[in-house]
């Protein structure tokens, strides 16, 4: 399929799926005229992609994580080196320190929310 069937399929700009290339995320076969020629696996990886950098992965791990992959729900990894636990574990830990950050905001919105939907409320109220 061409670039602009991957793109519909999954959302993701044909320019984002060339710069996933340039990245050596995705590595699209090429027909005779030089057109990009995606297989039905590369859909699975760019959703898989587009997953790991929405949770805040830097491309140069998910390089390392993708011959990992085996379906878009599974990350399965035989053969893992130290530096690969290690990079992992700080990813972890960074995307946790995010989570928490994130889960803060979420609440302060909420009762800031709440707060003006209840002065909102009293002045309708109010002017009744």
């Amino acid at each position: 399929m061409r670039i602009g069937d991957v793109a519909k399929r999954t959302g993701v700009s044909p320019r984002l799926l060339r710069y996933y290339e340039e990245q050596g995320l995705l590595t699209p076969g090429r027909t005779s005229n030089g057109y990009r020629e995606y297989r039905e696996s590369h859909v699975d990886a760019v959703q898989q992609i587009k997953g790991l950098l929405d949770a805040g992965l830097p491309t140069r791990i998910i390089q390392q994580l993708l011959p990992c992959l085996d379906k878009p729900e599974t990350i399965y990894a035989p053969f893992v080196t130290p530096e690969m636990i290690a990079t992992l574990r700080r990813e972890q830990a960074r995307l946790s320190e995010r989570v928490e950050c994130l889960a803060r905001n979420r609440d302060a919105i909420a009762d800031y929310l709440g707060t003006v939907l209840r002065v909102t409320s009293a002045d309708t109220e109010s002017a009744s």
